[in-house]
């Protein structure tokens, strides 16, 4: 393999902004802001809108979101009669 072509790793916190879930990973991104984990180190904090805390799949909150009535048409309009 080439050297110097591959990213640098290293430990970052990953931090669900919804639920203020934090995960300690190992990643190439890079952040100005640090956090102190739990372990009393003190990482660089990426901030993320969804993770397995939040996302409907992992919690099972599933929500059906009808906006205009697209379901009540989709309805209506293949119904059998």
């Amino acid at each position: 393999m080439k050297a110097g072509i591959h990213p640098e790793y290293r430990e970052v916190v990953f931090q669900d902004v919804t639920t203020d879930f934090q995960f300690l990973t190992r990643s190439t991104l890079d952040s100005k802001e640090t956090v102190k984990f739990e372990d009393g180190n003190e990482y660089p904090l990426i901030k993320v809108d969804i993770s397995s805390a939040s996302h409907p799949f992992y919690t099972g909150k599933h929500k059906i979101m009808d906006t205009g009535g697209r379901i009540d048409k989709f309805r209506n309009r293949y119904a059998k009669k």
